[in-house]
């Protein structure tokens, strides 16, 4: 039996996500919700027998399976009713989890419905072992993101900076993840990812770097604690459809869901 995905939003991410699985056996993505007045734009872009919904009241099936692509205020509005209903919910936009009220809210909700949420890592790696290492384990875990100066464009780096004149490497940001996922909802992603794998939003240490130098989005994690030391470089590609939207958290959504469909798992 085919489990039933129900997408939240179909941006560059949700639309690489729902290509990649048209023909998968095991997984239908049956329907995305959009916003009202997006449904006809929508549409074009997708494969036969996908509905294209604006309200959750035309929800038809009951999704297996919610995956949210969209953004921090998708996750907060949705997120608590999926999961209350007993549907399991993955989560993109993990920075909306620095509001420990919503943090909470979800937490509450998943025990209420007896139900998980997934937190997607999305663009970066190293996840399992810096989770499995513990706060208990860890002394120091440190995230550095270096991204072209035009990446930060629509962030509070570029109200601050000139970002097209930027010639040298340039820090725009340095303190908590949570502040950075706050600030920058739609680049600190993977700050807020790396702050629940390990020593939480308000001592995992962040720096955010708007580089001319770099080829592509630089993810770069030190940890350091009784377990070892880890050094994790990641240099990721951007979606050609979207130059803010990382490849690998495209292709990091599609594992989730294979993994909901496979029998060994990795």
């Amino acid at each position: 039996m085919r489990e039933s995905v129900l997408l939240i939003g179909c941006g560059a991410i949700g639309l690489e996500v729902t290509k990649r699985l048209v023909n998968h056996p095991e997984i239908r993505i049956e329907q995305i919700l959009v916003r009202p007045g997006k449904e006809e734009a929508v549409s074009d872009d997708l494969a036969d027998g996908v509905r294209v919904i604006s309200s959750i009241a035309d929800l038809n099936p009951i999704p297996d399976f919610v995956l949210e692509c969209a953004s921090h205020e998708a996750v907060a509005e949705f997120g608590p009713y999926f999961l209350d209903q007993g549907i399991d919910f993955g989560v993109i936009s993990i920075g909306a989890l620095s509001d420990p009220v919503l943090f909470e809210c979800l937490e509450t909700a998943s025990k209420n419905g007896d139900s998980q949420l997934f937190l997607v890592p999305g663009a970066i790696g190293g996840m399992d072992a810096l989770a499995a290492a513990g706060a208990e384990s860890l002394d120091e875990v440190i995230y550095t993101s270096r991204k072209p100066p035009m990446s930060w464009t629509g962030t509070p780096a570029d109200e601050a900076l000139d970002l097209a004149s930027i010639t040298e490497a340039t820090v725009i940001y340095t303190g908590s993840a949570r502040q950075a996922a706050m600030l920058y909802p739609k680049n600190a992603n993977v700050a807020a990812t790396i702050a629940l794998a390990g020593l939480g939003f308000d001592d995992t240490q962040v720096t955010l770097v708007a580089d001319p130098g770099a080829k592509g989005n630089i993810h770069h994690i030190e940890a350091r604690g009784s377990f070892g030391e880890m050094d994790v470089t990641i240099v990721g590609n951007p979606l050609p459809s979207n130059p803010k939207s990382s490849a690998l958290t495209a292709f990091s959504a599609v594992r989730v869901l294979k993994n909901r469909a496979q029998h060994v798992c990795i």
